[in-house]
């Protein structure tokens, strides 16, 4: 493995993190890359969009949030997602993603980082806890509220 780095998300990344692939069951719990970048264009200001290369290939993509007036405390500082390459899973991409979410956000000033998952057999709920995430409360639909204090 060469050594991981971030790059925003740019018209030159974005046809290669939308090819990124899921594990079977996987998709259930994951939209298409581009639908996460769509949502991101009404307010690109608070939105961290980055795709994880691995020499130049991109093995996965980040998106995370950072609106101080966001009226919600779990929206100030938000993983809204993750997705990392079928092939590439279990290799510390993921971590390595979340770990410069988490660093952004420090250096941003926050105190924690949250994010919000779904439950399922093959979601992602043991890969949030791996990385430190706590749950802490649940949505109105049900979803898993996480912590991660910086």
């Amino acid at each position: 493995m060469a050594e991981l780095r971030l790059e925003e998300l740019s018209a030159r990344n974005v046809v290669a993190a939308n090819a990124l692939t899921l594990k079977p069951g996987q998709e259930q719990f994951v939209a298409p890359v581009s639908y996460s970048a769509a949502a991101a264009i009404p307010d690109p200001t608070t939105s961290w969009q980055r795709v994880v290369l691995d020499g130049d290939e991109v093995v996965a993509f980040v998106m995370g949030s950072f609106d101080p007036n966001a009226e919600h405390e779990e929206f100030k500082a938000i993983l809204w997602r993750i997705n990392v390459d079928a092939d590439d899973q279990g290799r510390g991409i993921g971590t390595f993603a979340v770990r410069a979410l988490a660093d952004e956000a420090r250096a941003r000033g926050h105190e924690r980082l949250y994010v919000i998952w779904e439950s399922g057999e093959l979601g992602p709920e043991q890969f949030f806890l791996r990385s430190g995430f706590q749950p802490i409360g649940e949505t109105q639909y049900g979803e898993t509220i996480g912590a991660l204090d910086l």
